[in-house]
């Protein structure tokens, strides 16, 4: 794991040098002066001992177990810079013992002890596990500003007894790798992570319809074809694994105490698949590697033998490849539509006695758990499998809400219970924030004592759809951070404030870790006012995370940790961008946010619409299109105005006549949330209001099958024409395009700010 140096400041230095010149202190025990280290998660039982060990290069490593001890020996060089040295049987100086034994708190093969004192450190655990789960509670116990590649020649633990546990069996992580390719190294680097914060399952999403990432030598196309799509832009984007990068990564993550649990898609998300091999759905194709996301319609066809022998042959390998007990097929979001129009299906449906397609996805899931156990794995789906009823032994992650949970262990099935409302952390930390990510229990308070048994536990999810591998950190952390005390500790154990608090002390860790994290819940909300006699907007911004600085620009440039901070209302008097960012220390915690102000000539003057926006989306009400306050990418941000299935027509009245040059009506695509541009803007202008002339008409030219969020310009030009009314008409689509997974319900068009100047 590559561990990038804290920044620290040359007065820092200065002043640190003075210090130790002036001071008997060692640098050790300067870094010994700070408070308790900040566990989490957070072990069962602590007992704090006045005193230290001083790790350094004369520490040696006792352990009869060789690859922990060189796991120990490499990990502790890599955070500090400090080499451990291998002890032999008659070493008697001080030293790191890793041993196993039976422990007095209980028999969970992860538990631990250990022990600090200043001539030793004893890490014991019940397993070889338990005795790894306790090397990362040691390398906690290492202050942050310790874990560069430039650490002192020595570095104070504090004296301490620990003792712990894991409540929860099943602590994992979901990671998307079809939405957006990650790189080997990455994938390596954050099986590092989940070890670190105890995290014992690597979830890993490796197909769906936007790309097929993993090596099937026996179907060489998945690769070839469904591992790229071409994207609007006409670029290609993909990439895979090749068995030999998956054996590496299943071997590494072995030595981390990580089980890899692959995840392969069917009957639906199969998209890649059959733009590689289109005989195995119920048209034929042809199809294409998809770079839209959503729920696609064509799906594997259940009534072919053919499919079987295909997927069977699919799995053949990704059993060999994974030697752990699980393979996950998805079963989620598999949409009947090509089922009920496939005589194949139908007749499938009637020799099988199937009373639906429902029942139909579950005689493929049934199959195919069947035959993944006759190769000795155990099949994990999502709680969809349960329509139709369950194969017997199938495990279940619910995710819809807690209720596939509850059914699934009442009827005696194994659950992974992982909700979108508490684990999703793709989902923005303004409605899924770190308070509601502790605030899980993995349990269903529906269940009996009896019946929670059946919850292994949970895990943290990461779709990718708008998260490309730069972008993981942030999205991840810290909330992933609440998660992994929710699925390691007892849950009245847990205390809110306490982990709270833990972890603003953790960031320092975080950023030793070069883990670049993002926002703990909504950072700020801004609110504008528009005073008319001044003739300037006044902006106010209200801080919604702690311990942080909202810096801004006014020059369109992104702002910096140097940049003004806010501390009363900006105001804006002519035409700006204002960007506003959040920084914790000299780490900015997401990308800034845009407010662009136009001072332009119909700026709250009067507009009439021909047909009322959707009050789910309607900006800042009847003038929310000329309030002079540009929208951004997030359909979300309340300054849209949404028309649903409608066309757009309204109708600006300057007040005066004035000498028009430009007419700009701004629009949105994201056709991810069924928003589309037009299909032409008609922009015409009059003096009178009822005769409307100098009409010009623009078409839209961008393609609307696009994964991207554009915002688009339909600007029509003018010579200084003479004009007090303005008439907008804007042509939507009207229904969702055939392509789109939404095909045939309504499009939604959503429009800005209309510039005139």
């Amino acid at each position: 794991m590559k561990i990038i140096p804290m920044k620290v400041t040359s007065s820092f230095l200065l002043f640190f040098s003075i210090f130790i010149f002036f001071s008997d202190f060692s640098f050790s025990k300067v870094l010994s002066q700070d408070n308790k280290p900040s566990f989490i998660p957070m072990p069962d039982k602590i007992e704090w001992i006045k005193g230290e060990f001083l790790l350094s290069n004369n520490i040696y490593v006792s352990s009869s177990n060789a690859d922990l001890e060189k796991y120990l020996i490499s990990q502790t060089k890599s955070l500090t810079g400090i080499e451990l040295k291998h002890a032999t049987k008659t070493f008697s100086g001080k030293k790191i013992v890793l041993k196993t034994g039976k422990l007095k708190n209980g028999t969970n093969k992860e538990a631990y002890s250990l022990s600090v004192s200043e001539k030793q450190i004893e890490i014991t655990g019940n397993t070889e596990e338990g005795v790894f789960r306790g090397i990362q509670t040691f390398f906690q116990l290492i202050p942050p500003l310790a874990k560069s590649e430039n650490a002192s020649a020595s570095v104070a633990i504090p004296l301490c007894k620990i003792s712990d546990s894991p409540a929860f069996s099943w602590r994992g992580l979901m990671l998307d790798c079809s939405r957006h390719f990650m790189t080997k190294d990455f994938i390596k680097r954050y099986i590092d992570i989940l070890a670190y914060y105890k995290f014992n399952t690597l979830h890993w999403h490796l197909t769906d319809d936007q790309g097929f990432r993993i090596e099937i030598k026996k179907y060489p196309k998945l690769t070839q074809v469904g591992g790229f799509r071409k994207e609007a832009d006409g670029t290609t984007y993909g990439g895979y694994y090749s068995q030999e990068d998956i054996k590496e990564i299943v071997s590494y993550a072995k030595s981390r105490f990580i089980n890899i649990v692959p995840e392969i898609d069917m009957p639906g998300h199969s998209l890649a698949a059959l733009a590689s091999y289109p005989e195995n759905s119920c048209t034929g194709g042809p199809f294409e590697v998809t770079n839209i996301w959503g729920v696609m319609k064509d799906i594997y066809c259940p009534g072919r033998d053919s499919t079987f022998t295909f997927v069977e042959g699919i799995l053949d390998e990704i059993v060999n490849l994974f030697p752990g007990k699980y393979i996950h097929i998805g079963g989620d979001e598999a949409p009947k539509d090509r089922w009920k129009e496939c005589p194949k299906c139908q007749a499938r449906i009637k020799s099988e006695g199937l009373k639906d397609e429902h029942e139909l996805q579950s005689y493929f899931v049934k199959r195919i758990a069947s035959y993944l156990a006759s190769k000795g794995k155990k099949v994990i789906g999502w709680d969809e499998v349960l329509q139709g009823g369950l194969a017997p032994g199938i495990f279940v992650q619910s995710w819809q809400s807690f209720q596939g949970a509850i059914d699934a262990a009442k009827q005696k099935h194994y659950v992974i219970c992982s909700p979108a409302s508490h684990t999703y952390l793709n989902g923005d930390p303004s409605d899924l924030d770190l308070r509601i990510a502790y605030s899980f229990q993995p349990i269903p308070r529906d269940l009996t004592k009896e019946e929670g048994k059946f919850v292994l536990g949970g895990e943290a999810c990461l779709w990718t759809e708008q998260a490309p591998q730069e972008t993981v950190d942030s999205k991840l952390f810290p909330r992933i951070l609440a998660l992994s005390e929710v699925f390691w500790k007892n849950p009245q154990n847990k205390d809110y404030d306490g982990f709270y608090s833990r972890l603003q002390k953790s960031y320092e860790d975080l950023s030793a870790l070069g883990i670049k994290y993002g926002r703990e819940s909504k950072i700020f909300t801004s609110s504008t006012a528009y005073d008319e006699s001044k003739k300037e907007f006044s902006v106010s911004i209200q801080q919604g995370q702690k311990d942080i600085d909202i810096r801004y620009t006014l020059d369109g440039t992104e702002p910096k940790e140097t940049s003004p901070r806010y501390e009363s209302p900006i105001i804006i008097n002519k035409t700006s961008s204002l960007k506003i960012a959040a920084f914790k220390k000299d780490h900015q915690l997401s990308k800034s946010n845009t407010l662009a102000f136009n001072f332009h000539k119909a700026l709250n003057s009067h507009i009439t619409l021909k047909t009322p926006y959707d009050e789910r989306y309607r900006a800042s009400g009847e003038n929310g299109l000329i309030d002079g306050v540009r929208a951004s990418v997030n359909a979300h941000d309340g300054l849209w105005q949404g028309f649903e299935g409608i066309d757009f027509e309204a109708t600006i009245d300057l007040g005066k006549i004035e000498d028009i040059s430009k007419v700009a009506p701004r629009f949105l695509l994201d056709e991810n949330s069924w928003i589309f541009l037009p299909s032409k803007v008609e922009i015409s202008v009059s003096t009178d209001n009822i005769n409307f002339t100098d009409a010009k008409t623009i078409i839209n030219d961008i393609p609307l099958k696009n994964s991207e969020i554009l915002l688009k310009d339909f600007q029509a030009d003018y010579n200084n024409v003479s004009a007090r009314y303005i008439k907008v008409k804007a042509t939507t689509i009207k229904k969702c395009p055939s392509w789109h997974p939404g095909f045939g319900s309504n499009a939604w068009m959503f429009i800005d700010e209309i510039v005139v100047e």
